[in-house]
């Protein structure tokens, strides 16, 4: 469990940079390093980033709901 949690928080993280990079200076990096928005490899990164964020809510609110450091006593 905590491998899939390190990736999926990994995608994320490269998902926001992604769109920080989209909202500064209207570059897609994704998409540059893929062949564009419409390359197949360029929509797998996207849905992988999507489906980590989804994955990522399951830690989030169990962070909300017993407090942070216990959420991740267990992953130790």
């Amino acid at each position: 469990m905590r491998s899939i949690n390190l990736i999926t928080l990994l995608l994320v993280i490269i998902g926001g940079v992604n769109w920080l990079l989209v909202g500064i200076a209207d570059f897609d990096l994704v998409a540059a390093l893929f062949g564009g928005q419409q390359a197949t490899l360029s929509k797998i990164v996207y849905v992988l980033v999507g489906i980590s964020a989804l994955w990522q809510l399951v830690p989030f609110s169990r962070a909300i709901q017993i407090g942070e450091p216990r959420s991740e006593a267990h992953l130790r």
